[in-house]
């Protein structure tokens, strides 16, 4: 039973969606600044904050496939508005909880599962479904520079709600905005049930297993990896590293990181443009490689604001820009009809990389007192990501001609 007669029009999806990406990742991008007044309110180090934060992306992670499942069969409404009360239930949890196994197990739980049907994967489907071919990879640039623009206005917006309101009530405030937001948007993404009349009637088994049997799948898989490792390790991380570096100004962490928003709302809408006219996998290749040398610049270069400004503004050009240009080969590769659930399959993968990128930042901290191996560790990740897109086939599955040879 479909849920509306009419497919929605790609300028109300792309509308609708990008609300909702611009508060599930906006809201997401900025919860590294309670980092230090949660962990000083209950007297925690700051690996039972990270713990929580590598916990919400893993969680994430392994939710996605199935939040992608969900909306693929039975519409992106419902798990858009499902994921909604989650998210805020993960916000309220993390404002009341103080025991530090609860928050740590229930904010991974809620969050994760809010953002697994709020953000890429669930909504991804939609877009791919209604954006006609030839604008397809512009369309996933769209809903990519949407999430980065939430990161912009966000990250001003948390931290001066906590420093106006204090930390819980900051919390109180985003759950009551992501739910109030969210929800209306969700019901402006009803569509129709997908009828497949024509060509093989694959199933989920039959889709994994044909992705998971494609080099090209595992490969775009291992550079996701390295994506969630590097953009999660800097998003929570870098207001804690620029303090213990002496630039004690939380202006500087803030603006920082509103500049990564900033500026990769230019890098995925032209990463999706650019991904409908040259090869994605080198588009992909140069982003990995691009993201090493300028994480070693920066940690060559003296530290100043201006430095870290120019770190932030050359890191936003390549941050999220990675997302466009994943969807985009895996709709061409494998088609739209298992298009939410492959890109949560492979949303996974970033989110395994995000939990150890997180965990790892605390982990190390707590035991060394720097970051300088998990730096090191991402410079050397990205090289590896860069090479490894190189070989990726982009060209559509002939299932057709498969099953008559």
């Amino acid at each position: 039973m479909s849920l509306d007669h009419r497919a929605p029009s790609l300028k109300t999806v792309l509308i609708a969606t990008g609300v909702v990406l611009t508060l599930a990742m906006g809201v997401r991008h900025g919860l590294g600044f309670w980092m230090q007044p949660i962990s000083q309110a209950n007297g925690w180090t700051r690996e039972t904050y990270s713990l929580a934060l590598a916990l919400q992306n893993l969680m994430w992670g392994v939710f996605g496939p199935f939040a992608g499942m969900a909306a693929d069969r039975f519409g992106t409404m419902r798990v858009v508005i499902t994921g909604a009360i989650s998210y805020m239930a993960g916000l309220l949890w993390m404002a009341l909880v103080q025991d530090a196994t609860l928050f740590v197990v229930g904010s991974g739980v809620l969050i994760g599962f809010g953002l697994a049907c709020t953000a890429f994967g669930a909504v991804s489907g939609i877009i791919g479904r209604v954006a006609p071919v030839e604008k397809r990879s512009w369309a996933f640039g769209i809903s990519g520079a949407a999430s980065s623009f939430g990161q912009f206005m966000m990250m001003p917006v948390e931290q001066q709600l906590i420093s106006a309101a204090g930390w819980q009530h900051a919390f109180f405030l985003l759950a009551g905005l992501v739910v109030l937001a969210m929800v209306p948007m969700a019901f402006f993404l009803r569509e129709p049930r997908v009828e497949h009349h024509h060509g093989p009637q694959q199933s989920v088994r039959e889709a994994l297993g044909e992705a998971f049997g494609n080099r090209s799948f595992l490969f775009l898989m291992t550079g996701y990896f390295v994506c969630g490792f590097q953009v999660v390790f800097i998003g929570a991380h870098l207001p804690a590293y620029l303090k213990d570096k002496g630039i004690m100004d939380p202006s500087v962490a803030v603006m920082a990181l509103a500049l990564i928003g900033l500026t990769n709302i230019i890098g995925s809408y032209y990463a999706g443009k650019l991904g409908g006219r040259l090869p994605k996998r080198y588009l992909l290749s140069s982003i990995y490689l691009t993201r090493s040398v300028v994480i070693s610049l920066f940690l060559l270069a003296p530290l100043t604001p201006y430095s870290v400004y120019i770190f932030a503004a050359a890191m936003g050009l390549i941050w999220l820009s990675t997302v466009p240009l994943t969807n985009g080969i895996i709709a061409g590769i494998f088609g739209v009809k298992h298009m939410s659930m492959l890109a949560g399959v492979v949303f996974f993968s970033h989110q395994v990389g995000s939990f150890l990128g997180v965990w790892l930042g605390g982990y190390l901290f707590a035991r060394q007192g720097s970051y300088d191996i998990v730096w090191g560790i991402a410079i050397a990740l990205g090289v590896m990501a860069g090479l490894i897109n190189l070989p990726i086939n982009e060209r559509t599955l002939q299932r057709d001609a498969l099953k008559a040879a």
